[in-house]
């Protein structure tokens, strides 16, 4: 073949692709959308049209001219009617036409469109001679033909220079592009294939159909996706696959035969095929993107928010804690007087019932005081005062504290302390204290019958400039034990096991206060059981050297959730 003889060929297929590329952009931006879908429908439809009417002047076959230009009449139908249809529906993504449309106007346009493939529109074809250009016959089917293409085109043009004067700012800008695009497709149409044949028989430009249709391709598919056309990744993969597609092209103009035409044509359908899959895939990953930096972003709103509302609970926990902490402060004060004799001689009677009273609103101060103590871990506010400490009087202590309760509840609590007195570490006395009263307290709580056993000593060298020391305080109950998977979560903010809550109230919160206390006393809390039903053994260690400087206040805003 001639390459500078096809050249329309190649301006025809560039502009084809180009707008098969662009149709189908457009449609995978919103798949939902019916002005993407109308535009999809144009550029198809605009395709068969630019083909027929390329391959009406490349024929010389009468009977395949006849038919070819019934095609191009049959596809111009549709193009017009689906110019008008997107001239309906734009900008939006939803559309609702008429009833009566589906009704009168649907089979009219399809039996108008099916008109120009019968003899009623073209009878035949007048064969000319001395090189001049064969023209069809037209028949009485022909007014139709025009009353519906005119009509349809005038209306597309009428409704979107009403839509210009009525759009509000923010779409004028598209609407504009829209109009360019119509006037230079027109200006195009009406100069090349309309003027130049009728009055001066110059037939060159009516197989660049496909190329004057372009402008309206372009302007449309931008002011349709406006704000998506230039992301970097999209438009990469255009201009790669434009780049194919014109290779491709290319190679089918320098074919040498009509196998080779064949061939290298059904080469470039093939790439333009594959390159539109290209793109809707990099849409696709495109468009997740950006929805997956919608949702960080909406993510990081929401846990702003969370934190602020985590903030305001924990200032009303306090506020509400310190207020709850009065009334049982003095129930506790007049009890203790009260049992110790300070208003007389109590009955025996009256004297259990009043002691057992003590024990449950000493229960309600260690409630208000783990309340305040989570406040205080969540605001960052708890404060630490470390001093050289004895953990054998502390251990002591808690246990004497808890023997009365345990006797009272025919329990056997025992204390085994160290076999040699224990170094002195760095430590909080009144929260190192808690910790050893909340352990044995919980034993109290869950062990029915038995046994609870309380060991204090020593695990590893001692030597103050640098031993590896522990301090290892225990206590094993005979109790209803721990399951593997409690074992996990016990120690968490609001946990307790699935017994416990039948057999105590409490909001779950002792434990997760000690195991704060013990990390930062540069220590470890944990707990160990053969399983439910067998006991459990609660424990801590604690450094002989922790490297803490007595008096030390430790802030633990970014240390804990």
């Amino acid at each position: 073949m001639d390459i500078i003889a096809n050249t329309d060929l190649f301006s025809v297929g560039i502009a084809i692709a180009t707008s098969f590329i662009l149709g189908f952009v457009v449609f995978y931006q919103n798949p939902k959308s019916d002005t993407g879908k109308l535009f999809l429908l144009f550029t198809g439809v605009n395709a068969g049209w630019s083909i027929f009417n390329y391959l009406n002047y490349h024929v010389s076959n009468p009977l395949l001219v006849l038919w070819f230009i019934r095609m191009v009449m049959f596809f111009a139908v549709l193009q017009a009617f689906s110019f008008f249809l997107l001239m309906f529906s734009f900008p939006q993504d939803n559309v609702a036409f008429p009833s009566w449309w589906k009704i009168f106007i649907l089979p009219a346009v399809s039996l108008t469109a099916l008109l120009t493939l019968t003899p009623w529109v073209f009878s035949g074809l007048q064969i000319a001679t001395n090189g001049a250009v064969s023209q069809p016959i037209p028949a009485a089917g022909i007014g139709i033909f025009a009353i519906v293409a005119v009509t349809s085109v005038a209306w597309g043009v009428v409704l979107l220079v009403l839509k210009i004067r009525q759009a509000p700012p923010e779409q004028k800008t598209s609407f504009k592009y829209l109009l360019a695009g119509v006037a230079i497709m027109f200006a195009c149409i009406i100069t090349l294939n309309f003027i130049l044949p009728s009055y001066f028989q110059n037939t060159r430009f009516i197989p660049l159909s496909a190329v004057f249709t372009f402008p309206f391709v372009a302007f449309t598919a931008y002011a349709i996706m406006r704000h998506h056309l230039f992301n970097v990744k999209i438009l990469s993969t255009e201009i790669f696959v434009f780049l194919l597609s014109v290779i491709t092209l290319f190679e089918v103009i320098t074919a040498g035969n009509f196998l080779n035409i064949i061939l290298r044509t059904s080469e470039f359908l093939l790439v333009l095929s594959i390159g539109i899959m290209l793109i809707n895939s990099v849409i696709r990953e495109v468009k997740q993107r950006e929805r997956l930096e919608i949702l960080d972003k909406e993510l990081a709103d929401a846990n702003d928010k969370l934190k602020i509302l985590d903030q305001a609970r924990a200032e009303f926990i306090t506020i509400a804690s310190h207020q709850l902490r009065t009334p049982p402060a003095t129930i506790k004060w007049y009890l203790s007087a009260i049992l110790s004799g300070d208003y007389g001689k109590v009955p025996a009677k009256i004297l259990a019932q009043l002691k057992k009273t003590e024990n449950t609103n000493n229960h309600l101060i260690s409630l208000i005081e783990d309340m305040l103590n989570v406040s205080r871990i969540e605001r960052g506010k708890m404060e630490f005062l470390f001093e050289p400490t004895d953990t054998e009087e502390l251990a002591r202590f808690s246990y004497e504290q808890l023997l009365p309760i345990a006797q009272e509840k025919g329990l056997a609590l025992t204390y085994s302390p160290p076999p040699r007195p224990l170094p002195k570490i760095m430590a909080d006395k009144e929260k190192l204290r808690q910790v050893m009263n909340n352990l044995i307290d919980n034993a109290l709580k869950y062990t029915k019958q038995g046994s609870i056993a309380v060991n204090l000593f020593l695990l590893g060298s001692s030597d103050a400039k640098g031993g590896t020391g522990k301090i290892i305080f225990q206590v094993k109950d005979s109790g209803k034990g721990i399951s593997a998977e409690e074992r996990e979560s016990i120690f968490q903010k609001y946990t307790r096991g699935k017994e416990s809550v039948k057999q105590s109230a409490g909001l779950g919160l002792g434990l997760y206060v000690a195991k704060i206390i013990i990390e930062q006393h540069k220590g470890k809390i944990w707990a160990e059981s053969p399983g439910e039903g067998q006991g459990s053994m609660f424990c801590f260690s604690l450094p002989v050297n922790s490297g803490l400087e007595e008096t030390t206040m430790v802030d633990l805003g970014n240390k804990t959730n």
